[in-house]
């Protein structure tokens, strides 16, 4: 579904990958190999030239936003350019999140939108994330479209009398005011809680949202690191607990009630204890969908590679749970599909479909808090109220020769005692865990995750498949 090319340079790994969800490289280089603005042109007059047949008139309207990344402005030039010169209308949000780009194509009725973040990966990469006329990421059929037409490149341009215009608009305070008007914001709890909080934007797009948000919801006590958007990355954007010591200190040292982290584009969500320990990027969507159950019953969906938490909590609500594939265009069909009330996926991305069908940290950090202030606990006993559940993420180096599909049918019968799963590679559902194994589209190895109530438990059940594979190999 992919195709990514890599060469090695003295200044490092560069990288072009090609997907159906967009283009994601490092910036610089030459073309067809790193995210050059041949690339960008190309890509965007691809995803453009699409919407315009599809519509059948040149005239659409595009949105455009971009993450605090040094490339951005570059990059954001390339694409208003290109769509324009294409005969599209372009409004242009600036520096913005990736929520509410989606928000704003749906609130605008544009036709579609561009954008530009590279979400965790680190400042010297950035993307092209693309959005169909409802905000939602393409599908897996568009997506493949657009590949086609980027190989093809038979692109027709605009005249000089039929050039696209391009407009600029501010969409952060629509898209907040939208959020403390959803029904399970309590905005009266939360400004009763007196929330003393500390945060980490990392550098981008957050540092002007977040506090925005906080301010809306009634709070006025918080201290902000890395609060520049810059782009300059103090530490490695994706929330993970090995790159948040800093605020994990802060936290402490402050005596803050919560931490709050949000990666580059703000779609990603993770919380820090009072004691400075991790809540946990799985439990984000947990607790969220504790609160939502707690005032609204309904299904709920996670991907296969998230944590069997929210599949307790949802049980222990009376409501049923539902595993997706991995990839957020996948938990997104099938939240529609079981008309879920609540999902997401467990790297601390909230979809809520009272606000819209995509990932959004800004929605889920006004929901967390509403329940936070609710519950009145310390968020060290709200993260142990919860089922513990500790997983492990490892791979395994095969041949380039190997059939990795051949190889992923034959795991499938390894263990009669576990239920299967195969809609995305194989996941096995034991008594006391889980495994799943999806193998990658540019390299010759499979990922395996695993979950446990223990994590030596975990690390049994990771040498338990690895031991099969290894065998069968």
């Amino acid at each position: 579904m992919s195709s990514t090319y890599t060469f090695a340079r003295k200044i490092g790994i560069m990288t072009l990958i090609k997907s159906i969800s967009g283009i994601r490289g490092t910036i610089g280089g030459r073309q067809g190999e790193n995210l050059t603005p041949i690339d960008v042109v190309v890509f965007t007059s691809a995803f453009c030239s699409m919407l315009q047949e599809r519509q059948m008139r040149k005239n659409l309207k595009i949105v455009v936003g971009r993450d605090a990344r040094i490339s951005g402005p570059m990059l954001t030039s390339l694409v208003t350019a290109t769509a324009s010169g294409l005969g599209c209308d372009v409004v242009d949000f600036g520096l913005s999140t990736t929520p509410t780009v989606e928000f704003g194509v749906a609130e605008l009725k544009a036709d579609g939108g561009i954008i530009l973040t590279a979400s965790h990966n680190p400042g010297h990469w950035n993307a092209l994330k693309l959005l169909n006329e409802k905000g939602e990421f393409i599908s897996a059929s568009d997506g493949e479209e657009v590949l086609r037409r980027a190989t093809e490149q038979g692109f027709s341009f605009a005249s000089f009398t039929e050039l696209g215009k391009v407009n600029e608009e501010d969409m952060m305070q629509k898209h907040i005011n939208h959020i403390i008007q959803l029904p399970l914001v309590d905005l009266q709890a939360i400004q009763s809680a007196g929330l003393n909080l500390a945060i980490d934007p990392v550098n981008s797009s957050g540092a002007v949202f977040i506090p925005a948000l906080l301010r809306a919801l009634g709070v006025s006590n918080w201290v902000m690191i890395n609060g520049e958007p810059n782009g300059q990355f103090a530490h490695n954007p994706e929330p993970l607990a090995e790159h948040l010591t800093e605020i994990s200190s802060v936290v402490a040292r402050e005596k803050c009630d919560l931490g709050i982290v949000v990666d580059p584009d703000v779609d990603r969500l993770a919380f820090v204890c009072e004691d400075g320990s991790m809540f946990g990027e799985e439990y984000t969507l947990v607790a969220i969908a504790d609160y939502v159950l707690s005032q609204k019953k309904g299904t709920t969906v996670s991907n296969l590679s998230s944590t069997r938490a929210l599949r307790d909590v949802t049980v222990a609500h009376g409501c049923s749970y539902f595993a997706s594939a991995v990839g957020e265009v996948n938990v997104v069909e099938m939240m529609k599909k079981t008309n879920a009330v609540i999902g997401g996926e467990g790297n601390g991305g909230i979809i809520y479909p009272q606000s819209h069908y995509g990932r959004d940290a800004l929605v889920g950090l006004a929901l967390f808090l509403s329940y936070f202030a609710k519950k009145k606990m310390k968020a060290s006993a709200l993260r142990d109220s919860f089922p513990k559940y500790y997983m492990t993420k490892n791979k395994i180096d095969l041949q380039i020769s190997t059939h990795v599909d051949g190889l992923l049918e034959q795991m499938k019968k390894a263990f009669p005692e576990a239920t299967v799963n195969d809609i995305d590679g194989v996941k096995f559902d034991f008594a006391n865990g889980w495994v799943h194994l999806r193998k990658s589209n540019t390299e010759p190895i499979i990922r395996i995750y695993s979950e446990a109530q223990s994590q030596e438990a975990a690390i049994e059940l990771t040498e338990k498949v690895m031991k099969e594979i290894q065998e069968l190999v």
